[in-house]
């Protein structure tokens, strides 16, 4: 599968979360940000997740719901917003339907192995539902700031 464009309807979602359920549907008519990363608890990880955090009364001042998505359980999302207070729903996509939808499970090389994985990816879906803006293969440092002016200049 491959990624959605800006302009096309963001596909839907249900997952679980530790906190509860988490689907887009629930936030028809907000703007919503929707980032993927690869795992709890991993350095740049947990830099993205504590950013976010850290701007959520300004994401909520924007009208804008923010959630993080891995293929971790429920459980590790548990104890990994615990650790770092993070704020953000995080879903878990453990059968992998959502990442294979969004188009961010790829394959991947490090040490020259090749496996898949989460491509680090974050989208900006408009209210009427469609990907507004997206960032591929992001650089964690600044990102959310930069994810939040855009969320802050979409109507």
């Amino acid at each position: 599968m491959t990624m959605p464009q800006v302009g096309d309807t963001a596909p839907d979602f249900s997952l679980e979360g530790d906190t509860g359920p988490v689907r887009l549907a629930d936030h028809a008519g907000r703007k919503v940000v929707l980032y993927f990363y690869p795992k709890d608890d991993t350095p740049g990880c947990t830099t993205e997740g504590k950013d976010f955090s850290a701007l959520a009364a300004e994401f909520a001042a924007a009208d804008t719901t923010v959630i993080g998505v891995s293929r971790d359980s429920v459980a590790a999302h548990g104890k990994f917003r615990k650790k770092h207070g993070l704020t953000v729903g995080l879903g878990a996509d453990v059968e992998g339907s959502v990442t294979e939808a969004w188009g961010v499970w790829v394959e991947k090389a490090m040490y020259g192995k090749k496996y898949m994985g989460i491509e680090r990816a974050t989208f900006l879906i408009g209210r009427d539902g469609r990907i507004a803006q997206a960032w591929p293969k992001v650089k964690v440092p600044g990102h959310a700031a930069a994810v939040l002016a855009a969320a802050q200049a979409l109507a």
